[in-house]
């Protein structure tokens, strides 16, 4: 029961805060700091106590992020005593506190008895739970061996990833996601194409943010998933080298090194990755229309992709003095991809005889080339926690594609059809400035406010020729190549306050966001191609107030409820505002609309957290009401290849409104040293109602997920993980979706006296997980599965150098965030 006293403490101390002991109405302030012995590293959230003569605990407090404590105590004579969940208790006997005093630097060591015990807190995954965000420190997850950030981002509760790498935060793929608490190029939006480059052993932990405070973007109508980097804590030179090789091919390489002194800090993480990922999709297109002469037209296609990704990020932390550091950092990675698409298409005339057969090969080379530039500034006043923080962020991607398509019928006869070739060239700019000030007020209370501005430029090169007979010379399609110019400019002005009344705690806040979203377009003859949605120059703004409102009550130590209420954002991007269709297949085509607004929501969150010695329960109701909110939907066009097929774009369009409520329930169990189990569930429903071009696509969407994993210790000293996930039927108005099931199997031991481990995994056992649905309209019945990748088998080997395995959980690190 141990390491429990340290909470009662802090619980006791709120009850008998201001009571002085000794009759005495004066109070002093008692400042220290608490170390860690074996490394003179400073031990965050450590425990100091007072208790009087008579044996009773008066007050007590925690240390900051840097070790340090301040705490306000009645005058009088003490028994001081410092704790630490796994290291030995000290204690300073009869101290005579009548003025304000500063003791001694207290170090506590390991307390190797309880070892075997805070390892099997720190292999699980944990959950800490703040006023505005849910915290999972990943802890040892096996599963993630040889995996990158966006695997490791499926394993955490609340979340899922798409098959084809869409992010989605209870059903909703709305979701901001931010690297250190800042927008980063690396992290995308809704994506997990950049994050791929990085290994999952890079995540210390992710913040899940259901309910945003004001200081948080407002983009992102789910909320916000906030990823924070591993940034080394330990003095001296350390650092790990870990390399994978798996089926299908693929190979890894990824080192981290980290230089600490009382002046600097310096460190460095760099990957190389090569990827195979071979996966199959189907497409059967039923038309219903009578004047169609094959109205049966089945696709099968098959995608090979490779992938090769080096990245590098380097940076240095100064320490000015023991209140102000500035970091600056530098993050470059370059990719180079190699896709070949092979689409087999057969048509069949209304007697469901062959009529034609057509295959469509699609060669691709994609390179890309990113970097950011980053300068961080935090000085702090003093030890309360009043401090200032500035960041300048610069950011440059380059996005080049290349693609050939060749086409020829192979049946009734061979025939060889003119080709295309289309070259993309996509150049971003990111610029971003952003300055947080925070000021305690008091003892339990904290005023913030702050700027930031975004500015970002994305410039699409878009080139289409094409033979106009087989062989001939490729000519300029003058009508789709384009030079699209996007840009997105938001400035932000937020301020919020905070308070803590006994077991009552509130943050209120209030967010102004000013949006410029501009589209300019270069095309020779748009009109020509006869569509509306290509007339695309706009220059819209948008001004909103975005109001956060956070609440908590303790009910005790180990139990409270959260009730939430935010206003979000979201702003259309990338592919779905770019109105130049795909060409991957001539009859099913995805086409961006420039015609998007913003979509906006209201979200109340209602949470409950429960602690028990061995098990830890948490829960909430959501309901959020979004107005203009998106949805892809299928339509005809009207139009037709040059084989006369009716091509079926998807399109995304705003519908009026759309209401989503549901709850969700995780649970972290321990109930044995050898074995560790948590999972999750999560049900939800959407409300669509809206229609576009005269078309009803109003729906009731009724889904849920839910993740389960077991960790358990064998003989030997070998961990075996498997981790279980499945997500539930669901549908819109148009289309309905089958369930997935995905069950991932890891084995690991370490060796060399625990300096090194050899970790196997297969990720997908059953090779389950394809996304297969349903759409129905008046004109068109159309199935289709798709799989992103083929189950995979991996083997990894790290090897650690002056770094221990993590003994404790680190509830709270480095955070670029503020918190209160």
């Amino acid at each position: 029961m141990k390491k429990y006293i340290s909470i009662l403490i802090i619980c006791m101390s709120m009850v008998s805060f201001g009571q002085n002991p000794n009759g005495d109405s004066k109070e002093v302030m008692i400042t220290g700091n608490i170390i860690e012995a074996s490394t003179g590293a400073p031990l965050e959230y450590a425990t100091v106590a007072f208790t009087d003569m008579q044996g009773k605990i008066v007050t007590g407090g925690i240390t900051d992020l840097e070790g340090k404590y301040a705490i306000k105590v009645p005058a009088g004579m003490y028994k001081v005593t410092f704790e630490f969940i796994g290291f030995s208790t000290k204690s300073l006997e009869n101290q005579n506190l009548t003025e304000d005093t500063t003791l001694p630097t207290v170090s506590l060591a390991e307390d190797l008895e309880s070892l075997d015990e805070i390892v099997i807190r720190a292999e699980t995954t944990e959950v800490v739970v703040r006023l505005d965000k849910k915290i999972y420190n990943i802890g040892k997850d096996l599963t993630t061996s040889g995996a990158n950030v966006g695997d490791a981002l499926s394993n955490v509760p609340s979340v899922t990833v798409d098959i084809d790498g869409s992010i989605a935060l209870r059903g909703n793929e709305n979701v901001r996601i931010l690297i250190n608490g800042k927008p980063s190029a690396i992290a995308g939006f809704g994506s997990t194409d950049a994050l791929r480059a990085l290994p999952a052993d890079a995540i210390d932990r992710v913040e899940v943010i259901t309910s945003p405070s004001a200081r948080y973007d407002a983009e992102g109508t789910a909320g916000i998933l906030n990823i924070i980097l591993r940034k080394e804590k330990t003095l001296g030179l350390n650092g790990s080298l870990q390399t994978n090789v798996g089926v299908p091919a693929s190979s890894s390489l990824n080192g981290n090194i980290n230089l600490r002194t009382d002046k600097f800090n310096i460190f460095n993480n760099t990957g190389w990755r090569y990827r195979e990922s071979p996966g199959k999709a189907y497409f059967s297109n039923q038309y219903l229309s009578s004047n169609i002469i094959n109205p049966l037209v089945i696709e099968n296609r098959d995608m090979d992709r490779i992938n090769r990704n080096f990245n590098t990020n380097l940076g240095i932390e100064y320490f000015i003095s023991d209140k102000t550091s500035v970091t600056a950092s530098a993050f470059f990675s370059h990719g180079n991809d190699d896709d070949e698409t092979i689409n087999k298409t057969d048509e069949f005339d209304t007697n469901n005889d062959l009529a034609i057969s057509r295959d469509r090969i699609e060669y691709e080379s994609e390179t890309d080339t990113n970097y950011q530039l980053a300068l961080n500034y935090i000085t702090k006043f003093d030890d309360n926690g009043h401090e200032l923080k500035a960041d300048l962020q610069f950011e440059k991607e380059n996005e080049e594609e290349i693609s050939l398509i060749n086409e020829n019928n192979t049946y009734p006869n061979e025939v060889v059809l003119p080709s295309e070739f289309i070259t993309t060239d996509e150049n971003q700019k990111e610029y971003l400035a952003q300055i947080d000030y925070v000021r305690p007020i008091g003892e339990n209370a904290q005023f913030e406010a702050g700027f930031r501005g975004n500015f970002t430029e994305t410039v699409t090169d878009y080139e289409l020729t094409e033979q106009m007979t087989a062989g001939g010379s490729f000519i300029r399609n003058d009508s789709l190549s384009n030079m699209f110019t996007y840009n997105e400019n938001v400035n932000a002005l937020y301020s919020q306050y905070g308070n803590k009344y006994g077991k009552f705690s509130v943050l209120l806040g209030l967010r102004l966001e000013h949006t410029q979203l501009k589209g300019e377009v270069d095309a020779e003859n748009v009109e020509a191609n006869g569509d509306d949605a290509l007339n695309i120059n706009f220059d819209k703004s948008y001004t909103g107030l975005f109001p956060t409102l956070n609440l908590t009550y303790e009910l005790n130590d180990r139990e409270s409820i959260t009730l939430g209420y935010n206003r979000r954002i979201n702003r259309p991007r990338g592919r779905w505002i770019n109105p130049f269709p795909s060409r991957s297949s001539e009859a099913n085509i995805f086409q961006g609309n420039p015609n998007l607004d913003p979509a906006f929501a209201s979200a109340f969150d209602l949470g409950y957290l429960k602690r028990w010695s061995k098990l830890t329960l948490t829960s909430s109701i959501y309901y959020q009401h979004e107005t203009d909110a998106f949805e892809r939907i299928q339509e005809d066009t009207g139009q037709e290849t040059s084989n006369g097929i009716p091509i079926i774009r998807t399109l995304p369009i705003n519908l009026s409104t759309n209401e989503r409520i549901g709850f969700e329930v995780g649970i972290l169990y321990n109930p044995a040293k050898w074995l560790r189990l948590n999972g999750s569930f999560n049900f939800f429903q959407f409300n669509t109602d809206g229609e576009f071009n005269g078309i009803d696509y109003g729906a009731k969407n009724t889904s849920y997920f839910a993740r389960g994993s077991a960790k358990v210790s064998l003989p030997y000293n070998i961990e075996w993980q498997t981790n279980a996930f499945y997500r539930g039927p669901s549908n819109n108005s148009q289309t309905e979706n089958d369930g997935i099931l995905s069950v991932d199997l890891a084995l690991s031991k370490d060796i060399l006296n625990d300096n090194a481990t050899v970790g196997f995994n297969v990720n997908d056992l059953f090779n389950s997980r394809k996304r297969s649905s349903l759409t129905t309209t008046d004109t068109f019945i159309s199935e289709s599965e798709y799989q992103w990748r083929q189950r995979s088998v991996n083997l990894s080997f790290t090897y650690r150098f002056n770094q221990k395995k993590e003994r404790r959980p680190q509830e709270s690190r480095d955070d670029d965030e503020g918190e209160f």
